[in-house]
């Protein structure tokens, strides 16, 4: 029997049909004009894509009025299990108004045009945006880009249980690491490991990532180092560069065996706080015990204090996740110590600290500065500089 944590609500429940169900789906939501056909926007394709592979287990499909409700009040589905972030699904009133529960939906990718998944419509509702984003973002500045998204969804919201018929380019662009949460903790199995951390990143990994994920192999068997596949806000490295950059670092500067990689298709929200929440949840059903919850998780600019993701996890009911928050300090290379360390670890003051993050490395980049060792693995730089030279 494995000893890893189990999966959130108990069961892995991936939402992709069978090679004969995805078959005969297509054919039939593309022969028949009467199957109406709702387009995704990036976001949701992406929430369809986590639903497929059961990363968002158990939920069998797009959120319906009172779980939206209930999980922007209170984190929590109407059945009183712990969700923190809605999983919805948007449509356009002048559509919505031809539709009727029961009816079978195709959803399309909105930008490739293409036919994912089939919805049994349960309900139609509209929602109250403003009170979604003050709960999820803490705030309705339209500034911040995953108020923007919500703010621009259409007038209404399907809801019902979904079967993925076709998961689009990612999985097959990024085979090497598209691992399914089943996969995941195979590979743990594998391994022997029971307590798996996870290390979140949209971005290469300087000598902080490293110093945190190392932190994390040391308390834990193995470490799983988890790579947005998903679109990205303007700016962020493309993932083939932060892959082969991250490929280079666990290459030269970590024991074999102690690191997965792998990549997940969500698109980030950049919620801050609850974002981590639903992070540790689905890091749940890929088998991870823990995960890293450093400076300002998921946030952007300064809707969030650095250390909120924190704190929220002080918030909720002890058992509402399995999976806990490694909190760690801020971390930086202090000359005096001649090392990286944490405000925890480190007593001297400002002026012998290095900050690193990755703003200032793109920062560095682009006004062809001289990146120091302190920063960056130079293996690591080899690759971003072969990228910023060719922008």
């Amino acid at each position: 029997m494995s000893q890893l944590v189990k999966p959130h609500g108990g069961a892995l429940e991936p939402l992709l049909a069978t090679a004969d169900e995805r078959s005969e789906g297509l054919a039939r939501a593309a022969g028949l004009p009467q199957v109406p056909q709702v387009p995704m926007s990036s976001r949701e394709v992406s929430d369809l894509l986590m639903l497929s592979m059961g990363a968002y287990s158990p939920l069998s499909g797009f959120m319906g009025h009172d779980d939206w409700r209930s999980v922007c009040t209170d984190m929590q589905l109407r059945d009183g299990l712990f969700w923190p972030i809605p999983i919805t699904l948007s449509c356009a009133a002048d559509q919505a108004d031809g539709l009727t529960p029961g009816d079978e939906v195709a959803l399309l990718d909105g930008e490739a045009g293409t036919v994912m998944a089939t919805m049994t419509l349960e309900e139609k509702y509209q929602i109250d945006k403003s009170l979604e984003c003050r709960s999820v973002f803490r705030t309705e500045d339209p500034a911040h880009p995953g108020v923007e998204k919500v703010m621009a969804q259409p007038e209404v919201n399907l809801a019902g249980p979904v079967r993925v018929l076709d998961e689009g380019d990612i999985p097959g662009r990024h085979a090497d690491l598209y691992m399914r949460p089943a996969e995941t903790r195979a590979a743990f199995a594998a391994n022997g490991w029971t307590r798996v951390a996870a290390f979140q990143t949209r971005n290469p990994m300087h000598r902080s990532h490293e110093y945190l994920a190392k932190i994390a192999v040391e308390i834990c068997d193995g470490l799983l180092i988890h790579q947005v596949l998903g679109k990205l806000k303007s700016g962020d490295i493309p993932a083939e560069v932060r892959i082969a950059a991250i490929d280079a670092l666990v290459e030269n500067y970590f024991v074999p065996g102690t690191v997965v990689q792998a990549g997940y298709p969500i698109e980030m929200r950049y919620a801050g706080p609850r974002e981590a929440l639903l992070h540790a949840l689905f890091r749940q059903n890929f088998g991870c015990s823990d995960l890293v919850v450093g400076r300002d998780h998921a946030g952007v600019g300064d809707y969030y204090g650095p250390f909120d993701a924190q704190h929220i996890f002080n918030e909720i009911p002890a058992d509402a996740l399995e999976t806990k928050p490694l909190k760690i300090d801020i971390t930086f290379y202090c000359f005096s110590c001649g090392s990286l360390a944490t405000g925890r670890t480190c007593p001297h003051d400002g002026d012998a600290r290095l900050n690193i993050s990755g703003t200032r490395l793109r920062e560095m980049f682009a006004q062809h500065e001289e990146i120091p060792l302190e920063f960056s693995r130079p293996e690591v730089l080899a690759v971003l500089q072969g990228y910023y030279d060719g922008l």
